[in-house]
């Protein structure tokens, strides 16, 4: 997949998708070490990190593999930062799941947002840089995103760009059974 060659910068009016940056240091703390955020966070199959980290070298570390993921072809993690405030806000972590499940040919999404982005307008702005992209960027024919049930906002926000709650589980590694999954077909 070329993405893994040339990461391409996604924006708009508000917001802007690039390749994590050691320069997001501190903003994406913010976001990581916010208890009221972390609840909304996909970790499934994320071999029991849950994303909440509260210190700047627990930050640094998880941005070093965010890097090394994304020079390995593993995932792509962007960092979503506020125009407004030039700020990381948040990242969406994607690839191409290739499985023996429902979730297969499909580039899931994982977005982490700070809590007081997490608005349906704001979700929606951001999501409709890259869902729509995803289908060539990821060679798939879907995208998936989780959002629990609690995640109204989320949810509101993937209705309205067209996805619709799969009844089928996304099956782990370890065959765990992952549920509450948003799907948009190309």
């Amino acid at each position: 997949m070329i993405i893994y060659d040339i990461c391409p910068i996604l924006q708009n009016d508000k917001f802007i998708l690039r390749l994590v940056n050691d320069v997001d240091l501190n903003g994406l703390l913010k976001v990581y070490s916010d208890e009221r955020a972390v609840p909304l966070f996909n970790s499934d199959n994320c071999h029991g990190d849950d994303f909440h980290y509260t210190t700047i070298e627990r930050m640094r570390q998880a941005l070093g593999f965010w890097k090394q993921a994304y020079e390995n072809g593993w995932f792509v993690r962007f960092t979503i930062v506020h125009k407004a405030t030039n700020e990381a806000v948040g990242t969406i972590e994607e690839f191409r799941r290739d499985a023996k499940d429902f979730f297969t040919d499909c580039g899931l999404i994982r977005l982490d947002l700070r809590n007081d982005y997490e608005k349906s307008e704001v979700i929606e702005s951001i999501l409709s840089l890259i869902v729509i992209p995803s289908f060539e960027m990821f060679g798939c024919k879907q995208v998936a995103t989780k959002a629990i049930p609690s995640a109204v906002e989320r949810i509101k926000a993937l209705t309205a760009l067209g996805f619709g709650k799969s009844k089928e589980p996304l099956i782990g590694h370890d065959g765990t059974k992952y549920y509450d999954y948003y799907v948009l077909n190309r």
